[in-house]
């Protein structure tokens, strides 16, 4: 059965001055997959993630999410309908314990502002409890539940990493877009990544990916696309991108398909 888009760039393109980062570029992610964009550094991946969260705008083309266009909109809007994403270099904050930095992520679940805060003491603990509880159920389900009074800064870089996919859902996203999730990771680290993506993704999420290691992608995606010099050149299921000539010459190299017919001859 044919899966509906959550997510569908059309002719994305941006100029920086006289530079193309993106060209043209056509995706379609379908409701829970999980759909990777790889490509060599300096390929236009991050720009076209900060294309469909807002952080910068098309210079033509369109995003459409969940069948609407949001071409334009504030990174706020966006968030707010239902995209939440990770970034490229870790965002945590250190001297916050690990519980508290999940809570951040569920801001926009409170109504209560400054003020009210100050003089509904009743109301502002309550949506404090309903963060907490939520925050803490999900480090639950990640198993991190006894790790939730460390301090940030005194967490492996791995645990900081899974803990901005926890953020991110917090509001119970309908996309989440994670940017190179395992840069920095060692290969245990890795794999608790994988098995926590894989984990969440059959729980009903659905992810869109950057990332270089390509054990992680070849692992995790539904689809991939690949990006070279802003432009798209393939996409499809692993084993169709593994096998692509353009994707080897590009990206992959012939040591990394020489490997893998190793590991199958094992």
């Amino acid at each position: 059965m044919e899966k509906n888009s959550i997510l569908k760039l059309t002719d994305v393109t941006k100029r920086f001055g006289g530079l193309l980062a993106v060209d043209a570029l056509n995706i379609d992610v379908k409701e829970h997959s999980i759909h990777s964009l790889i490509g060599p550094n300096g390929a236009g991946k991050t720009t076209t993630v900060n294309l469909i969260t807002g952080v910068l705008p098309v210079t033509s083309g369109t995003v459409e999410f969940m069948g609407q266009n949001v071409t334009g909109k504030k990174t706020y809007e966006i968030a707010r309908l239902g995209i939440g994403r990770t970034f490229q270099n870790i965002k945590v904050f250190q001297t916050m314990t690990l519980l508290e930095n999940i809570m951040v992520g569920g801001n926009q679940l409170t109504k209560m502002g400054l003020v009210r805060t100050i003089l509904d003491f009743k109301g502002a603990a309550g949506e404090e409890k309903m963060l907490r509880e939520k925050a803490e159920s999900l480090l639950d389900k990640l198993g991190m539940y006894h790790l939730r009074n460390e301090y940030m800064k005194n967490l492996p870089y791995g645990r900081q990493k899974i803990s901005e996919i926890a953020r991110a859902m917090m509001t119970d996203p309908k996309l989440i877009l994670l940017d190179e999730p395992a840069a920095g990771l060692n290969p245990s680290e890795r794999a608790e990544l994988v098995k926590v993506i894989q984990q969440s993704f059959e729980e009903g999420f659905t992810f869109f990916l950057i990332e270089h290691n390509m054990d992680v992608v070849m692992n995790l995606s539904d689809d991939i696309t690949v990006l070279s010099f802003g432009k798209k050149i393939a996409a499809g299921t692993p084993a169709q991108i593994r096998d692509n000539d353009e994707v080897i010459t590009a990206y992959l190299g012939s040591a990394f398909v020489k490997n893998k017919e190793q590991e199958g001859a094992e």
